[in-house]
């Protein structure tokens, strides 16, 4: 991703010099050099300090607000690196010292950040990978592909609803999915989709295999939701658990739609999935994983699992071979 945006902010540096008529080859090294320092400076603070420390607090803003306080920090980038006349410094021309030329500068690369931002924040509400699919257009035609299927819970939520009320149960479902979020990326997932309570996850096959991710990312999703424990019981007197349950196969998937198009997922891997995820709640542990999801990772299991046998469920005469996990859910 990072290098993504390197790639796109140089050559749009270098459009810029196109457009403005500066074709000299020291321009062209002026034009790159403000593209490669705006697009690292700026990538690098858009991924791993608005991404990362300060993604909690802009996610409380609204979409407007928030592009709003994004557009003010690459602003003030930008300011600080045109005032410097830093790409001409770089390509050792003169430095231009007039009102014009610097306005001129900061307005060309105010509005290139600009489109940038509001790119990052479309894809954070569709997803970077969906909206990578779309820009592509991966799955215009419907493909099949082999996938884990994550299916992650919030036990006992109709309760919760009824106890804490319509809003306060909205507001602990956003919070306690905000933290789950922090495990599916950091284990390189996608949030296929937000269903009532429950939060569905996805890896490609190459991607899934590697270190048993989408297993770490289950248990990850649990250490989230202890870390924070304390200050979800002072805020809402409860701490929400989470069981799921995990299964692999083919899958179809495509776009769909049209006023609001979206990539959907369907197959039987989806249906198998949600009835083990019901079977998870009543086995310790509250996980279930299909062996044909265990026999596909590259490496051990980072924890210790239980072959439960075969399981009887809807859909399916001859059941499924399944197991869990050894330690118990936390209460």
């Amino acid at each position: 991703m990072f290098t993504a945006i390197v790639v796109v902010g140089t050559v749009a540096g270098l459009s810029v010099n196109f457009l403005q008529g500066r074709t000299s080859h020291a321009s062209i090294v002026a034009g790159s050099a403000y593209g490669l320092l705006l697009s690292v400076l700026l990538g690098g603070i858009e991924l791993f300090i608005l991404g990362g420390p300060m993604r909690d607090w802009l996610g409380r803003l609204s979409f407007t607000a928030s592009l709003i306080a994004r557009s003010t920090i690459y602003a003030a980038i930008i300011v600080i690196i045109q005032g410097f006349s830093l790409g001409e410094l770089i390509a050792g021309l003169p430095v231009e010292t007039s009102r014009s030329a610097f306005w001129s500068s900061f307005v060309s690369a105010a509005i290139i950040a600009v489109l940038m931002n509001l790119t990052f924040s479309i894809a954070n509400i569709i997803g970077p990978r969906a909206f990578l699919n779309f820009v592509t257009g991966r799955y215009h035609s419907p493909v099949e592909e082999d996938r884990f299927i994550l299916f992650v819970d919030i036990a006992g939520s109709t309760g919760l609803a009824e106890r804490l009320g319509g809003l306060a149960i909205h507001r602990l479902l956003d919070r306690t999915f905000r933290l789950l979020t922090l495990a599916v990326v950091d284990y390189h997932g996608e949030v296929l989709n937000y269903v009532g309570d429950e939060v569905i996850v996805t890896w490609r096959e190459q991607s899934g295999a590697i270190d048993c991710r989408p297993l770490r990312c289950f248990m990850a999703m649990r250490d989230e939701l202890a870390q924070a424990s304390a200050q979800l019981d002072q805020e809402f007197g409860v701490v929400p658990r989470i069981r799921g349950s995990l299964h692999f196969g083919p899958v179809i998937v495509g776009e769909i739609g049209d006023v609001k198009r979206a990539i959907v997922f369907n197959g039987d891997v989806m249906n198998t999935t949600a009835r083990l995820e019901e079977l998870s709640r009543s086995v310790d542990g509250g996980f279930l994983a299909s062996r044909a999801a265990m026999e596909r990772f590259s490496s051990t299991p980072p924890f210790a699992l239980r072959d439960l046998g075969r399981l009887p469920i809807r859909g399916r005469a001859d059941g499924i071979d399944v197991l869990g996990i050894e330690a118990p859910a936390l209460t």
